[in-house]
């Protein structure tokens, strides 16, 4: 765990959580940076191909966000091991930022990243909107550690858990609005 309440290592945990942060905004931006190069092969298919395949994705993942259809996602379903933040906190705590910032390395429950990364592969847009979306993504997963550390709560976890299916639901549905909305303009 990045913070538990009887922490007693040498380093203050807002400076372990602010390399946190550094880490997973670092991953998520190369992640779309990455993202952004290999979109030059989506440029040969036509703009309404393109166009169709994102919509479809969309509605495929809020439909899957919603319970409507089983679709397992492509990614590595295991943890980052406990032992990077063992050796050297603000090393591990950076590398494990990074790693989870990537989002190829750990276990990601949403379907959201995925029609993101397909959005930006296939629209093949100006490289500050991919590199601020691989920004957004980090933010996101920063914006979890940030409120756990920050709230200091024992029943954040349960209060959480009982409000995340709607907001699923409501993420998933917007994400789709949106980008039916973009791309039709």
């Amino acid at each position: 765990m990045l913070f538990s309440p009887g922490w007693r290592a040498p380093v203050r945990q807002d400076e372990v959580l602010a390399v946190f942060i550094f880490g997973l905004l670092l991953g998520g931006t190369l992640s779309a940076a990455v993202i952004w190069l290999l979109s030059g092969l989506s440029a040969p298919l036509p703009p309404s191909v393109r166009v169709g395949a994102i919509l479809a994705v969309a509605v495929l993942g809020a439909a899957r966000e919603m319970g409507l259809i089983r679709l397992p996602l492509p990614q590595n379903a295991r943890q980052i091991p406990s032992d990077v933040l063992q050796a050297h906190l603000r090393r591990g705590a950076l590398q494990f930022g990074f790693e989870l910032g990537t989002g190829v390395r750990t276990y990601v429950s949403s379907s959201a990243p995925y029609v993101l990364a397909l959005a930006l592969f296939l629209s093949h847009g100006p490289l500050r909107t991919a590199l601020l979306a691989g920004a957004a993504f980090g933010a996101g997963r920063a914006l979890s550690a940030a409120l756990t550390y920050l709230s200091r709560d024992a029943h954040r976890d349960a209060a959480i858990a009982a409000r995340m299916p709607p907001v699923r639901n409501a993420t998933a549905l917007t994400a789709l609005a949106a980008l039916a909305l973009l791309l039709l303009a």
